[in-house]
This record gives C-alpha cells, structure tokens and sequence, in this order.
C-alpha cells in the first residue's frame, strides 16, 4: 500500500478506496476551525482579567479571526480550484498552527488581534477546501453522507472546543486554549498528503482577481459594519464601511456579469434552490452562534460554572447536531429537501424562543431543551443545504463553491453575535441602570454597565468597603444577574422572530418537489451528471 496519495481522482477508473479516512482527515481540518471561536467564547473572561481588554478589545479579539476567515473565503477557494485544493488545505494548516502558537505567546490586546487574523486567513484557505476536496473525492452516491459528516462535525466542533478549552483552563493560562489547534492540524498536515488526493480543475482559465479583490472589499467591509455598528454605535468608521460594502458589492456583480471566467457567477442566485440553501446556511448560524454567544455568558457569569463545567454543559448540542445528522439521511429522500430544511428551522427558532422563559432563578435546565433543539435544527438541515450549494458547481469551481457555502455560515455566525450581542448588552445596559443607576458612582456604574463581568468585577471591589460593603456588593450581584437574565430572554424574542422570518423566506423560496428547477444553464450536462446529489436528480 503506498504512503502517500498522489493520484489525482479524476485519474482513478473507480471511487478512490480510502476516501473515508481521506473524509476524517478533511473533518480534523475542519474541526480546528470551529473550535478556534468556541473555545475563546470560553476563555474570555480569563483573558478579559489577565490582558485589562474592554468591550471593544474583547470584541476584536474575537473578530479579528472573523473578518479575513469571511473575507478571503471566495478568492481562496477559487485559488485551491486553479492550482491544487490539496496545497490549499495544507498551506491553510501551516498558517493556523502559526497563528496558534504565536497567539498562545503574546501578552497583549493588540497581539492576540494579530495572531487570531493569521488564523483567519488559514481558515479561509482550510474551509474551502475541506469541502471542495470532499465532493471531488466521493462519488455521487456518497456524496450526501459525506456531507453530513462533515455537518456534524461543525456541531461536534461547537461543543468539544469549549469542553477542551475549559480542562485547560482548569489549570493552565488562557494561552494553552490556543494549543489546541496545534497538534491537530498537524496530524491533518501529515494525513492530507497521505490520505487525500490531489484535485484541481482543469481549464480554468485565467483566476479573476479584479472580481476576487472585490468580493474581498464587499465581504470583510459588511462584517466590519456588522461587528462595529451595533456594538458600538454607527459612527463614521462603520457607516463608511456599509457604504463601501455596498459600492463594492454592486461593483463585484456588475463585473461578475461581464467577465468570460468570473470568479463566482452570480447568476447562479437565480435558481430558487441555491438562494434559498445559502439563505437556510445564513440563518441557522445566525441563531446558533448569536444564541451560544450569551448562553455560555450566562452559565458562567450568571450561573457560576467554570470554564470546564460550562463545556461540559454544551455537550447536548453536539448531541442534537449528531442527532439530527443521523435523522436528515432517512428523513430528506422521504420528505423532499425542503420539508426536512424548514423543520430545521422550525425548530431552531422554537429552541430560541424557549430561552425566553429565562428569568434570574432559572437553571441549567432551562438552556438544556433549547441546546438539543438547536443541534437538532442543525444537523438536519444544513447538510441538504450544503449538498444542494455544492451540487450547483461543477467540478472546476468546487472551491468557489465550498467558498460561497462558507462564507454564508460565517457572515451568519458573525451577524447572530453582532446583532444578538448588540441587543443582549444595550437590554442588559438599561436593565442594569434601572436597578442600580443612583446606587454606584458614575465611574463603577460605567464598568458596571459594560458587561456582566464589569458588574461583578465591581462587587467585588464593593464587597472590601468595610462599611456595609459585603450587602451592596449582593445587591449588585443580584442585580446584575436579574438585568442580564432578562436580556437573554428579550434577545431571545427577536431572535426567534428573525429565524421565524427566515424560514418564511426560505419557504417562499425552495421549490417543492413538484416544481424542482432545471439545472442552471452554466452547468455542462456532462458536469451535472459527476456533480448532482446524492439522490440522483440534477441541482
């Protein structure tokens, strides 16, 4: 047996024999990438007290992983496409390893921003390709439960990451969190030339880097304005990134409509059934992530859980996602594509609508129910979305294709934390101040305000005025519990009302079985035939 796979797939005259361990190595690229975000939510507060980080700080932490992973996604994909998806995916790992190590090192705000950007651009060479070497390397027919494999482990990625990282954080610093990553991508490094094939299209002509550039300036200006204007106020910076978003996005289409070879062919969002998938992909992030964005604040700023305890609580998620993972195989060739996909949603919107019962003497128990739902919605849904995005490419643009898929689950994970976040700290802001507003001084009400963390940080400091600070210092506790639970119950409303609303246009958009769209005109007959679904039928 040879120990290394350098056959090109499209070389093979039958399926290639290790594509499963191939599929495990492209889940442990993924991996790494999923929990880079969920282990940080986790280890914030450590790095909150150890660096000094205010709100914005924190934010940026955060996003700075955020916004060149979006960004670059398109372009990256189309890269892997030309020149090899394989050297994407290793050259992607290097890069995030780096990143890890140099962000497990730094002892500043400003430091920890640069490094979580290095693996931001290695996410975006890594998400792209995983799922473009995917579905070059499987057959039609197994195409779909290699999809959902890849699905669950998204869901596997939102619980483990925070699991590993609250063990760390048990007795180690902050910085171990990202180690994490480390040994992984590794592995993944040495399994890629081993197990994975090389892949790339083949005439593709010359890369379109006017329309990739930008697709680069559209996409990380909108995330920008995202992450930056409902934290923080519509001030000049992110007004003039909408602004340039939008210019920029005009731009990109009209060039894409002119080009011989563009980078994504935007009339690809004509077909009902590839607008309706990206939308489904958007959403359901969006909720998820903007819903485990204030769930792990409160179990442990509210509830008081450690870091480890917390993880260990998520658990049930990445049960839901498996779950649902298992169902969507059985359900969607029974049900139809779009019955199974609005039930996901349906129920995702039910498990955040739940949250709103939440009050300050609410326990574990009531993010259980609403954790299982989430993963549930997830696992059965996105994985026909994904197929169907995918199925819509032919073989040459399967990174673009993993690109557009990947750029829809990140804009929506980072508008559910923008958005969600937004509204949970400006509810929590006008709880708290209606409590305590005449009881601190402006200086302490002001960190109060900032975040739960800042309210209990100063009780802390209360609790040492000898003169009846231990009560004040309860009383600010009780009420910066009671302030924050309320706002994960108002966030959760409108959460729940935008998800309703975007299974009604996802609904408004999915043919039904019976009137299932013609292939897209761009897509050969012969490339319709290697790229269909799973199910036999055309996209």
């Amino acid at each position: 047996m040879r120990l290394s796979a350098s056959t090109p797939v499209d070389k093979m005259s039958s399926p290639y024999p290790r594509r499963w361990w191939a599929l495990l190595v492209l889940c442990l690229s993924l991996l790494i990438i999923v929990m880079a975000n969920t282990a940080l939510i986790v280890a914030a507060p450590d790095m909150t007290r150890d660096l000094g980080l205010d709100s914005s700080e924190l934010q940026w932490v955060i996003d700075g992983y955020t916004v060149p992973y979006a960004a670059l996604m398109l372009l990256l994909g189309a890269v892997g496409d030309k020149y090899s998806r394989r050297g994407a995916l290793v050259t992607g790992l290097a890069i995030f390893a780096a990143g890890s190590v140099a962000g497990s090192l730094v002892d500043s705000s400003t430091a920890v921003i640069v490094a979580r950007a290095v693996m931001g651009l290695g996410a975006a060479m890594i998400m792209p390709a995983t799922l473009s070497l995917l579905v070059a390397t499987f057959p039609r027919g197994e195409r779909a439960r290699a999809i959902t494999v890849w699905t669950a482990t998204s869901g596997l990625g939102v619980a483990v990451g925070p699991l590993i990282a609250g063990w760390l954080l048990e007795d180690h610093a902050w910085g171990s969190t990202f180690l994490i990553n480390v040994p992984i991508a590794l592995v993944a490094i040495v399994g890629a030339f081993a197990l994975v094939p090389p892949s790339r299209a083949h005439g593709m002509g010359k890369l379109d880097l006017v329309g990739g550039v930008l697709s680069i300036v559209a996409v990380g200006s909108l995330v920008y304005a995202v992450i930056e204007g409902p934290h923080f106020g519509w001030t000049a910076g992110p007004v003039a990134a909408a602004v340039i978003a939008g210019l920029a996005l005009t731009a990109f289409v009209l060039w894409e409509l002119r080009h011989p070879h563009p980078v994504l062919d935007v009339r690809k969002f004509r077909d009902r059934t590839f607008s309706g998938s990206t939308i489904a992909v958007l959403m359901f992030f969006l909720g998820t992530f903007g819903a485990i964005y204030y769930i792990t604040q409160d179990l442990q700023f509210v509830q008081g859980y450690t870091p480890l305890e917390t993880g260990v609580r998520m658990l049930p998620l990445a049960g839901g996602v498996c779950l649902g993972a298992a169902l969507t195989g059985r359900l969607t060739p029974l049900l139809g594509m779009k019955a199974t996909v609005i039930a996901g949603m349906v129920l995702g919107a039910v498990g955040v609508l739940l949250m709103t019962q939440v009050d300050a003497g609410s326990t574990y128990g009531s993010f259980l129910g609403p954790f299982i739902l989430l993963g549930l919605a997830v696992g059965l849904s996105v994985s026909p979305c994904t197929d169907t995005i995918m199925g819509a490419f032919p073989e040459g643009e399967l990174g673009v294709g993993g690109g557009v898929n990947d750029t829809a689950l990140e804009l929506g994970g980072s508008l559910g934390i923008a958005i969600l976040g937004s509204l949970l700290a400006t509810s929590y802001r006008d709880n708290l101040t209606d409590s305590v507003g005449k009881a601190l001084p402006p200086e302490a009400l002001g960190v109060a305000r900032d975040s739960i963390g800042g309210a209990l940080a100063v009780a802390e400091k209360v609790a040492h005025d000898p003169a009846g600070g231990v009560a004040r210092s309860q009383a600010l506790v009780a009420a910066a519990n009671a302030a924050f639970s309320d706002s994960v119950a108002t966030t959760s409303l409108i959460g729940g009302i935008i998800m309703i609303a975007g299974a009604m246009v996802v609904m408004a958009l999915l043919p039904g079985r019976k009137d299932r769209l013609s292939p897209p005109p761009d897509v050969e007959a012969g490339a319709v035939e290697t790229v269909g679904t799973s199910s036999g039928r055309s996209v």
